[in-house]
């Protein structure tokens, strides 16, 4: 396990013969023994190599290792993209590039490269290499219900790291063993790995297998899937085309960086102009069936993070006369509140349950709480 606070962790590591530097490859095994708990390695010029564990950075230290200078970072970022032409070019145009990177039997990455005053700096997100199952996240049972939808949307959000893409593989996994379908994803980069089961999978990823979501999405839509899933809709012109393949009867999954379904739904609506706002609001109300929101909250024991979700299940009226105001979203807590009979669940009243539980310190729950003022009222209330 880490040491204490941010103290660097040591690890075991000898320089590669002959350039005195630390060989990429054993660099990154040695990083990801150094903790069970590593989510993320980071390399950044001026400083050691760092890997995230809980949500906190900590700096690897080791025979070998030192502050990384821009030589380093560009060295390992060119080993990260290897032959890669369409990202290099990607880096050398915008400035970033997107790879997925594997070290066989250990681990997957994603792999973002950036360009920071002058040099690269690179982020690696480990991706496990056993698709994981709702139990082994933590997640509640009632999302298995989501591999039985045969149309419309499905939304996971959360900000980043909060493990959408693998609540996203932990569905999709359960689809491909329940059904028989033809499943396509579109992924910046691909992540999990899937195998065929009883559903037929395929996997498309940016840049490397198409050139861009929305040409993508129009050639998904001629090669017959019941099941898509596209890992981000961020831009107006792709989210535009999920609620397409929505309304044309494919179950479409997808996710955003917000934080609950009602900033899910205002950043929807935001994505289109003030003149389309009416229209787009309809279609998601017909089209949309769950909107999965999930944050990783630090646990009291110091044992890692918990996963607090909220799930809003789409029902008849659930979104009617939505215009996204405050009343507006205070009748949708309302909604996601009084629907706990039909697995709805939301965010302050799960974290309630755990700080009554003990598995949350109070002052931890506030600072990830929605309303910290009503869930404060809540426990107060609740031990009268």
């Amino acid at each position: 396990m880490a040491a204490p606070g941010n103290a660097p962790i040591s690890v075991l590591l000898e320089p590669s013969k002959g350039s005195g530097s630390v060989a990429t490859h054993a660099l990154l095994g040695a990083m990801l023994r150094a903790n069970d708990r590593v989510s993320d390695l980071i390399f950044s010029p001026g400083k050691l190599p760092q890997v995230e564990v809980n949500g906190q950075l900590i700096g690897v230290e080791g025979p070998g290792l030192r502050p990384l200078t821009a030589d380093d970072t560009r060295r390992i970022a060119s080993d990260l993209i290897g032959n890669n032409k369409q990202a290099i070019n990607m880096l050398r145009e915008q400035g970033a590039c997107d790879v997925s990177y594997g070290m066989p039997g250990l681990a997957r990455f994603r792999v973002n490269v950036f360009i920071q005053r002058g040099s690269c700096a690179v982020v690696m997100r480990v991706i496990p290499t056993n698709i994981p199952d709702l139990v082994s996240l933590g997640l509640p049972p009632q999302l298995a219900e989501i591999a039985n939808l045969r149309d419309g949307i499905v939304l996971v959000t959360g900000p980043r790291g909060s493990g959408k893409s693998s609540t996203l593989a932990a569905i999709l996994d359960l689809i491909n063993q329940q059904q028989v379908c033809h499943i396509i994803t579109i992924e910046n980069p691909i992540e999990f790995l899937h195998n065929h089961k009883r559903a037929t999978i395929h996997q498309r990823e940016l840049h490397s297998d198409t050139p861009s979501i929305p040409l993508a999405l129009r050639a998904a839509l001629r090669q017959a899937p019941n099941v898509i899933l596209l890992s981000e809709a961020f831009e107006r012109e792709a989210f535009a085309m999920v609620l397409e393949a929505a309304e044309t009867g494919h179950l479409v999954f997808t996710s955003l960086n917000t934080l609950d379904a009602a900033k899910t739904l205002d950043r929807v609506a935001g994505m289109f102009p003030a003149t389309e706002q009416v229209t787009i609001r309809g279609r998601v109300a017909k089209t949309l069936r769950y909107i999965v929101s999930q944050r990783l909250v630090p646990r009291r024991d110091g044992r890692g993070r918990v996963p607090i979700v909220e799930i809003l299940k789409v029902q008849q009226r659930t979104l009617a006369g939505w215009r996204g105001n405050a009343s507006a979203r205070q009748a949708l807590l309302r909604a996601v509140r009084d629907g706990m009979s039909a697995g709805m669940q939301h965010f302050d009243g799960e974290i309630e349950k755990l700080v009554r539980a003990g598995t949350v310190d109070p002052e931890t729950a506030f600072a990830h709480a929605t309303d910290p003022d009503k869930l404060r009222q809540a426990l107060v209330d609740g031990h009268r």
